[in-house]
C-alpha cells in the first residue's frame, strides 16, 4: 500500500540519486588517496561486487516501506538480537578462518577477542538493558506549566546505514548494526570491499538472521560506496579514516543525513615519570602490536617524560616482543600480517623516509617479510615532525618514541596536533592524570593501560574534530539511533488556558511567571 509517507521516502530517494555521481567521484577519489597513504587499504584478491549502484535505492525502499508498515517492537528486537548472538557464536572458528585468509594471517585469537568477544559482549549489553531503555522517561515540565506532565520517548528512526571498514571487519559492522535492530531500526550495511570473504561471511550470516526486508548487505568498492553515502538514511554510521570521513559527510550533506562518523587520527601515549618502565612496556605493546597495529584506537606515537629512560623503555619494548612473539619465525602463529601490499609499501616508505632523514630506527624482532606481508614491531626515536609517520596515522606496528623533558612538554605536543580518539596517561600519581585529562580532550581515554575504554559498554565511544563526531556502544549507541521524542500531556485544566489577551486582566498572573 503506497501512503504519504512512502511516496516521500520514494521522492526523496530518487532526488539522492542526482548526488550520487558526484559522491562517487569524491568518494572513489578520496578512497584511492587514501589507499595511497594507508589509510583505506585494497586487498590483493579480486572480488566482483555483487550490488550494483542501480540497486541501492531500491533496497532502501524496501527497507524503509517495510520498517514504516510495522516498525519493530521489544519482542521482535529481542527476538533478532538473540537469533543474532547464536548465530554469530555458532559460526566464531568460521569467522576467525575466514578474516584470517583476508589477512594473509591473522591470529584466530585475536579474531576471536576482538570481532568475537566484543559483538557478543556487546549483545549482551543490548539485551539487559533493552526494555528500560525502551521505556517512556517521566520529566519535569517545570511549574510554570502545571499541572501538565511531560514524557521523553526513544522512538526509532527508520533505516540506519553502516559503512564499516576492514581492520575489524566483523566488530566493526555488527556492533552499529546490533544497536541499531535495538533501537528499532532497519539496516542496510556496507562492509569493506578489502576483506571480500569476510564480506561474504556477513552476507550469509545475516540472511540466516533476518529478513531481507529487515536487514540488507551492498557488497562493491569505492563507487559503491560513494552512491551508498549519498542514499537519504535516516541515520548513516561511518567507520574509517578522517580523509574519506570527509567526503561521506560531503556526500550525507545533501539529504543532512545525520552522521556517526568514526574516524582515526594519532592517539598519543604518555609515559610520566613514576610509571614502572616494565608495566609500561606490557601494556603499550598490547595495544600497539595487537592486530599488527592495525587498530584505530591503538597508541600511535608515545611520548616519554625523561630521557634517561629512554633506554630502559627500548629494552622493554624488545623484551615484550620476543616474549610474545619471538624472533617471528616459524610462520609466527600469534602476530597478524600487514592487510596487502599496498599497505606494507607505505608502511616500509615510511621507514626509509625516517631512515634517509637519519632518524634511528630500531626493529624489534629480526624477521621482516615482505613476501608475506609480516612487518615486524619497529621504533622510531625522536623523529622530526615533518616525516609521514609523524603526520598520518600509522595504522601499523611501528611505534615513534619521542623524549620530552616535562609534562608541560608532553601536552603541549598532543596540543599542537587535531584532537585524537584516544589518549593513553601513565602516571600513578593522580595529580598528573588529572592534569592530563584537563589540559587535552580526546575520543577516550584508558589510563595506565591502552585500547580497554573501547570494550566498556557503558562507556560512548566516539572521537572529536578531526577523530570523529558521535558516539555508539551501549545506551549512547541506543540514543543516538533512536529520536528521543519530546511528548508534553496537558491536563483537563491548565493555569496557561488564562494566558490571552486581553492580557492586562492577566498582569500579575504574567509578572509571576517573569520571576
Amino acid at each position: 500500500m503506497t501512503t504519504p509517507a512512502t511516496t516521500s521516502a520514494t521522492a526523496a530517494t530518487t532526488a539522492a540519486t542526482a548526488t550520487i555521481t558526484a559522491a562517487n567521484a569524491a568518494i572513489a577519489a578520496a578512497t584511492a588517496t587514501a589507499e595511497s597513504a594507508g589509510e583505506g587499504p585494497g586487498n590483493d584478491t579480486a572480488h566482483e561486487a555483487a550490488t550494483t549502484v542501480a540497486a541501492l535505492a531500491p533496497t532502501l525502499h524496501r527497507l524503509r516501506e517495510a520498517w514504516q508498515a510495522q516498525p519493530p517492537g521489544y519482542e521482535q528486537r529481542r527476538a533478532d538480537l538473540l537469533r543474532l548472538r547464536a548465530a554469530l557464536k555458532r559460526r566464531l572458528p568460521e569467522m576467525a578462518r575466514t578474516i584470517a585468509a583476508d589477512f594473509g594471517h591473522r591470529s584466530h585469537d585475536e579474531s576471536l577477542l576482538a570481532d568475537g568477544m566484543t559483538v557478543l559482549a556487546g549483545i549482551d549489553h543490548l539485551l539487559r538493558h533493552l526494555r528500560g531503555w525502551m521505556k517512556p522517561r517521566n520529566v519535569g515540565a517545570g511549574w510554570r506549566l502545571w499541572p501538565a506532565r511531560a514524557q521523553l520517548r526513544h522512538v526509532p528512526l527508520g533505516v540506519v546505514g553502516v559503512i564499516a571498514p576492514w581492520n575489524y571487519p566483523v566488530n566493526l559492522a555488527l556492533i552499529p548494526l546490533a544497536t541499531a535492530i535495538a533501537a528499532g531500526n532497519h539496516v542496510f550495511l556496507k562492509p569493506s570491499e578489502h576483506t571480500p570473504r569476510t564480506t561474504r561471511f556477513l552476507q550469509e550470516l545475516l540472511a540466516e538472521v533476518f529478513p531481507a526486508s529487515r536487514v540488507a548487505v551492498a557488497d562493491g568498492g569505492a563507487e559503491l560506496a560513494g552512491a551508498f553515502a549519498a542514499l537519504p538514511f535516516d541515520h548513516l554510521v561511518f567507520t574509517g579514516s578522517t580523509a574519506v570521513g570527509r567526503k561521506v559527510m560531503a556526500a550525507a550533506a545533501a539529504n543532512l543525513t545525520p552522521l556517526t562518523l568514526e574516524l582515526g587520527g594519532k592517539s598519543p601515549a604518555i609515559v610520566c615519570a613514576d610509571y614502572p618502565i616494565e608495566r609500561a612496556a606490557a601494556r603499550l605493546a598490547t595495544g600497539k602490536w595487537f592486530n599488527a597495529g592495525q587498530t584505530c584506537v591503538a597508541p600511535d606515537y608515545l611520548l616519554l617524560v625523561g630521557r634517561a629512560r629512554r633506554d630502559a623503555l627500548v629494552q622493554a619494548l624488545r623484551t615484550e616482543v620476543a616474549a610474545r612473539y619471538g624472533d617471528l619465525g616459524d610462520g609466527a602463529p600469534d602476530y597478524s600480517r600487514i592487510v596487502n601490499d599496498a599497505q606494507f609499501d607505505r608502511l616500509q616508505g615510511w621507514l626509509d623516509e625516517a631512515r634517509a632523514r637519519g632518524c634511528e630506527v630500531l626493529p624489534l624482532a629480526p624477521t621482516h617479510d615482505p613476501a608475506q606481508r609480516l612487518f615486524a614491531p619497529v621504533l622510531v626515536l625522536d623523529p622530526p615532525d615533518d616525516l609521514a609517520l609523524m603526520r598520518e596515522e600509522i595504522f601499523g606496528p611501528i611505534l615513534p618514541l619521542v623524549c620530552v623533558d616535562s609534562l608541560e612538554q608532553a601536552i603541549a605536543f598532543v596540543n599542537a596536533r587535531s584532537r585524537p580518539l584516544a589518549l593513553y596517561p601513565f602516571s600513578h600519581e593522580r595529580g598528573q592524570v588529572e592534569t592530563i585529562l584537563r589540559s587535552t580532550l580526546a575520543g577516550g581515554v584508558t589510563v595506565n593501560d591502552t585500547l580497554l575504554h573501547f570494550a566498556a559498554e557503558n562507556l560512548p565511544f566516539g572521537g572529536v574534530g578531526a577523530s570523529g563526531m558521535g558516539a555508539y556502544h551501549g545506551r549512547a549507541g541506543f540514543d543516538a539511533l533512536s529520536k528521543p521524542l519530546p511528548v508534553l500531556w496537558q491536563a483537563r485544566r491548565s493555569a496557561t488556558d488564562l494566558l490571552h489577551p486581553p492580557y492586562p486582566r492577566i498582569r500579575r498572573v504574567i509578572d509571576l511567571l517573569l520571576r
